[in-house]
């Protein structure tokens, strides 16, 4: 029995090309599954298999029984994360239905999903609801300061790792964190860091750690360069509310 959740993935082979794409605008993913009138998945239909359909002179109004690919890689119930994460390798593979021995759709993971997995520390069978998964923790935004700029690449419930660029000659607020350490490795640059009243010069390759409760700040001392670091963050909190500023040149003490 197809789940209400995977529904919205599945056509048969015999609709209009209209038809798939009113259904692909619904679900958001970009692909469907195509499956004969018992179910048996037959192949996989993407909105590029699509444009390239028009491309070579095909109309809304045809159907998509010649334009779905039919060659397909997929997982069985058998397959863990370690098979899929080998068959994602692939530039052109981006979603893996699972299929049961009838080759029914039983489920489906999006490359995506699957690093959002990994990201999280998730430890999941082919049957895990990978359509739960929050799919936005892969690609942070970046978040403009008025010192430069920092990105998120990873956030879980253990850790929290970031890149920070602090602009030629700006430096970031004096603070302490309550809730977690931080482990700063120098990339790229050179600068100063302020822990608590003593100062330390860096350059690339530099590695400072900064306890809980340590007032610190980062300086770029630099005229023309940026100053890059990556941070790792471990604790219970990694909220960015979870700072008190003492001094700032920007006025946000």
């Amino acid at each position: 029995m197809v789940s209400e959740k995977l529904k919205v993935f599945i056509v048969e082979k015999n609709i209009l090309i209209i038809e798939a794409l009113q259904k692909i605008d619904q679900n958001k993913k970009g692909f469907l599954i195509i499956t004969d009138s018992n179910g048996a998945v037959l192949g996989t239909l993407t909105d590029g298999d699509i444009r390239r359909a028009f491309i070579k002179g095909f109309s809304v109004d045809d159907s998509i029984a010649s334009i779905y690919t039919k060659t397909f890689k997929y997982l069985t119930l058998e397959d863990g994360i370690p098979v899929a994460t080998e068959l994602f390798k692939s530039e052109y593979i981006k979603f893996l239905p699972v299929l049961d021995d009838e080759k029914r759709l039983v489920n489906i993971i999006t490359k995506r999903q699957m690093h959002a997995l990994l990201l999280q520390d998730i430890h999941a069978e082919s049957d895990y609801d990978f359509l739960s998964l929050d799919e936005g923790i892969v690609d942070y935004e970046i978040f403009q300061r008025p010192w430069g700029f920092y990105k998120t690449t990873v956030m879980n419930d253990y850790f929290q790792s970031k890149v920070i660029s602090v602009n030629p000659k700006s430096q970031l607020s004096l603070q302490p964190h309550n809730h977690r350490e931080e482990h700063w490795i120098v990339a790229h640059g050179v600068g100063t860091v302020q822990l608590d009243q003593s100062v330390i010069e860096v350059k690339r390759g530099s590695s400072i750690f900064i306890p809980k409760g340590c007032k610190h700040r980062l300086t770029n001392t630099d005229d023309r360069e940026s100053l890059i670091i990556t941070e790792v963050q471990i604790g219970d909190y990694f909220g960015e509310d979870d700072i008190t500023r003492y001094e700032d040149i920007y006025g946000r003490a």
